[in-house]
């Protein structure tokens, strides 16, 4: 169990590959902090006396701060977080309005430069931890795809911001990776599949023929969390099938 006594803070735990980080973090130990968008989310989270859900948008800087209060008060020093919630955005360029591209980024990027904030002010200057950043990001921030501009513009910022990061507080023990799936199945995989013609095209382009399943992301990330991680630092690492090099 490579996250035994380990706190980990993830967001978006309700689905998808925030749900599968959550549940191997748990597999390998950790006391995690889950934060989910809605209570109807729950509904598919198992019971966990080593999980704690706090409900809320990421946007909420008071909530984020709660977080790190609560693990303050019950001494659960929190060693790693995954800025795992986002919103996928499609639509045409030239339709894209100031309010779209402003909603795209407050969840896709801001609250997670915000979060990032308050957790190194949480650490303080004199941390003694090996903390671990992960930020998820997508091969659409890598390339670029059709009607999904604003989408990859928040992913390729937040390499950036990754990048940066890692750079200027790996003196205080904070070390941050960005990991960056490709097509995996999650809520949108089965209407995707419906598009028999764009699911066949999806296929051909992936080396290893299939989509990914969430634990092929989990096992990762739940890697870059633990001490048998700790030379990673700033690295931008897609877990596409061998999307990007075909």
């Amino acid at each position: 169990m490579i996250l035994k006594n380990k706190t980990i803070f993830i967001t978006g735990i309700g689905k998808g590959i925030g749900k599968a980080i959550c549940e191997t973090s748990l597999k390998n130990g950790a006391f995690v902090y889950g934060l989910t968008r809605t209570r109807k989310d729950l509904d598919a989270i198992e019971k966990n006396l080593n999980l704690k859900i706090f409900i809320g948008d990421v946007n909420n800087v008071n909530l984020i701060k709660r977080v790190f209060l609560d693990a303050k008060k019950n001494k659960k020093k929190i060693t790693g977080i995954v800025n795992n919630a986002g919103i996928r955005f499609r639509k045409p360029f030239l339709k894209i309005t100031k309010k779209d591209l402003n909603n795209v980024f407050n969840n896709n990027f801001f609250s997670i430069f915000q979060i990032i904030q308050e957790y190194i002010r949480y650490l303080g200057k004199n941390n003694k931890n090996f903390c671990s950043i992960v930020n998820v990001g997508s091969i659409v921030g890598k390339i670029g795809f059709s009607e999904l501009s604003a989408y990859a513009s928040t992913k390729s910022a937040l390499t950036g911001l990754t990048k940066s990061l890692s750079k200027e507080f790996a003196h205080n023990k904070i070390r941050l990776n960005i990991v960056n799936p490709g097509f995996v199945k999650t809520s949108y995989y089965e209407k995707f599949k419906k598009n028999k013609k764009l699911y066949k095209w999806t296929l051909s382009r992936i080396p290893a023929n299939k989509w990914g399943e969430p634990e092929d992301i989990s096992e990762f990330i739940v890697f870059l969390l633990s001490d048998k991680s700790k030379y990673f630092n700033g690295e931008d690492i897609s877990i596409d099938g061998g999307w990007l090099s075909s």
